[in-house]
């Protein structure tokens, strides 16, 4: 059974409304959907259990803290059925923020913050690019990241 069917209109807006401001009260929810705080709150029990909500995170902006070089990585692998493993030994790299398994020219792009380009060139040459099973990299510098956000669902009225 599709678990998408289990969520109504209800569920869709307190999510929506906790994607805007995660430190929105449940009864200040409530109040704006028209249901009680306590609904909300089973509401979002019922979605963390279902692993729809798989918890919440402070966003940090990184930038005002020096950590100035977002990049990312297109890799290459000797062969794609090393992707567990390298993705294991990615994940052991702090500065690796995400990885994704990819279709085309990579077997996986990944998102990399560092404090600037001498950091950038040690986690490059130090780090990753000694993970076995690691062909080859081709980086790519973000000057700016203009839109993070997350999917609108359903109304949010």
């Amino acid at each position: 059974m599709d678990k998408n069917l289990e969520i109504d209109n209800v569920d869709l807006k307190i999510l929506n409304l906790l994607m805007q401001d995660a430190n929105m009260a449940y009864t200040e929810i409530g109040k704006r959907i028209f249901v009680s705080g306590g609904t909300v709150h089973v509401r979002m029990k019922k979605m963390e259990q279902m692993g729809i909500v798989r918890g919440s995170q402070l966003v940090i902006d990184h930038t005002r803290l020096g950590w100035d070089i977002s990049a990312f990585l297109g890799i290459y692998l000797d062969k794609s059925s090393l992707y567990e493993e390298v993705a294991s030994e990615l994940e052991k790299i702090p500065e690796v923020v995400n990885i994704h398994y990819t279709t085309g020219i990579y077997s996986i792009f990944a998102k990399i913050v560092c404090r600037d380009t001498e950091h950038l060139r040690e986690v490059l040459h130090d780090k990753i690019q000694r993970v076995g099973g690691i062909q080859r990299t081709e980086t790519f510098i973000s000057l700016e990241e203009r839109i993070a956000r997350p999917i609108p669902f359903g109304s949010g009225d």
